[in-house]
């Protein structure tokens, strides 16, 4: 089941910082064929399956996404 809005958490590793940006849905779908979700500014911008499974998608060239993204639905 998916929500209309995520946090997506960003982490290096389980000793660092977590980034948390809440995203909402678009209403276009991924490449996967899931949902894709952005922030405000549009720059992050996530397709998220019903297993909740993340897949970043690039807005823009050099971007280089944490490699732990974990999410959290939001009522």
């Amino acid at each position: 089941m998916s929500s209309e809005r995520y946090e997506l958490v960003f982490s290096e590793g389980p000793d660092t910082a977590e980034d948390v940006v809440v995203v909402t849905a678009t209403g276009q779908a991924g490449p996967g064929g899931h949902p894709v979700y952005a922030d405000a500014s549009g720059i992050v911008r996530a397709e998220i399956s019903d297993q909740e499974e993340v897949r970043v998608l690039a807005s823009g060239g050099g971007q280089d996404p944490a490699r732990v993204v974990r999410v959290r639905a939001l009522p």
